[in-house]
């Protein structure tokens, strides 16, 4: 197991409203080196297209990497904060939800990298990301 504090859902899907909130982001489970999320598919993540908007499946993936390395770190003495990420888009989605799933590449002191894949209802790809986290001193961000 990964995971240096309990993984708890609830308390994951009720932090402060954030841009995942507003979108309805939602955490869904976790294993032992795993943290997943669900999204819908609405008029709050589609482009003018009527289809999932690119961005929005970003927002998805910084959102499992930032909070999978939140639970890895102390949050007294560091924060997490994005410092790379790409994505692939791969098919459009109308309608529903999409699912992502966090894996670990590299946990080290001062960064990790997270493979996160989204798919379909239907368990077809839509994303597939990598995001670097930093992890910085809290006093490097006052």
């Amino acid at each position: 197991m990964i995971w240096t504090k309990p993984v708890d859902l609830e308390k994951l899907n009720n932090l402060p409203p954030n841009m995942a909130s507003y979108i309805g982001i939602a955490f869904t489970g976790f294993t032992d080196n795993t943290l997943s999320a669900r999204m819908p598919v609405d008029h709050r993540t589609h482009q003018p297209f009527g289809i999932l908007h690119g961005g929005a499946s970003v927002v998805l993936a910084e959102t499992l990497g930032s909070v999978a390395s939140l639970l890895l770190i102390d949050e007294q003495q560091f924060r997490a904060v994005g410092l790379e990420i790409n994505a692939n888009h791969l098919r459009p989605v109308k309608e529903g939800y999409v699912h992502g799933v966090c894996t670990p590449i590299h946990i080290g002191q001062k960064t990790h990298v997270w493979d996160i894949r989204i798919s379909n209802e239907a368990g077809k790809p839509v994303c597939v990301s990598r995001l670097t986290v930093a992890i910085v001193p809290v006093y490097n961000l006052i």
